[in-house]
């Protein structure tokens, strides 16, 4: 009874091992390679194949190795450096590059590592920027606009991807973040262009002051001119009135009748003003107020 207790524990035992052993088998002999990867598989130490169809596959356990290798696009934040510009001076270039591996088995021969593959790709970017930025003035590539930084940025690609092609990889794109000067020569620069802006502003001033003058001489030019008719005009008016006036003199003359009523009534229009208030008047006995006082 013992020994069938002891066969039958045995038996489980064996069974555990078998399983374990089955386990262990089958994780060593299946990899998974997802849809944003590639495997490479090699054999003692001996490349085989490049694995990328996402999925479960199968090796030779403990002969083959899996490395798995990155298939998406990744970034690079490349660290700030100082670059000449064509005129000789000192520019600090921050870019970052967006790269992929093209070819996983020339980047595996090659490089190998992503860590590595950054560093080398650091020393492009950088020999790409100095040649292509050592060619142009501080000032103009201070001053561009969006369309030449872009039209940098693909010249500065292009130079970056004909020297990692050996590498097995590519870059999509390579961009300047930021374009700073270094630190012990900012103030001057900002010094001559503050007093850059000054000239311009005074020289925009100046030609203002030279519109607004011109401005006033045509206004009173104008002025004069309209006043000057006016002043002929108002002459003008002003010798009409004086003909009406002499007309209307000599229709009140025309006749002796019309003098004599005319001077009539001019005589008490005066003496209506004359008499007005307490006044002493003293008049010739000739005068024909005092004539027209004396009734004659």
């Amino acid at each position: 009874m013992q020994e069938t207790k002891k066969k039958s524990k045995l038996g489980s035992f064996l069974k555990l091992i078998i399983f374990i052993v089955l386990v262990i088998s089958i994780t060593n002999t299946a990899y998974i390679v997802r849809e944003n990867e590639y495997a490479y598989v090699t054999r003692f130490s001996k490349f085989v194949k490049i694995q990328d169809t996402a999925g479960l596959h199968f090796k030779f356990p403990l002969f083959d190795k899996i490395e798995k290798i990155p298939q998406y696009r990744m970034m690079y934040d490349i660290p700030p450096s100082e670059v000449l510009t064509g005129d000789k001076k000192t520019l600090v270039v921050d870019n970052f590059t967006v790269w992929q591996i093209d070819d996983p088995y020339t980047f595996m021969r090659t490089v190998s590592r992503i860590s590595e593959m950054e560093n080398r790709i650091d020393a492009v970017v950088y020999n790409a920027v100095k040649n292509t930025l050592g060619t142009m003035d501080q000032t103009a590539i201070i001053n561009s606009d969006n369309s030449s930084i872009d039209d940098v940025n693909d010249k500065i690609t292009e130079l970056v991807n004909a020297q990692l092609k050996n590498y097995g990889v590519s870059t999509v794109a390579v961009e300047i973040k930021r374009l700073d000067l270094p630190k012990d020569n900012e103030s001057a620069v900002f010094s001559r262009m503050i007093s850059e802006r000054t000239q311009m502003a005074e020289s925009f001033r100046a030609e203002g002051n030279l519109e607004a003058s011109k401005v006033v001489n045509e206004t009173d030019k104008e002025v004069g001119i309209l006043l000057s008719k006016a002043s002929a005009a108002a002459e003008e008016l002003k010798g009409q009135g004086e003909s009406e006036y002499m007309k209307i003199i000599a229709e009140a003359y025309s006749t002796e009748d019309r003098m004599d009523y005319y001077e009539f009534i001019r005589s008490l229009e005066a003496l209506k003003i004359t008499m007005k208030g307490e006044k002493t008047l003293i008049l010739p006995a000739d005068s024909f107020i005092v004539r027209v006082l004396n009734g004659y």
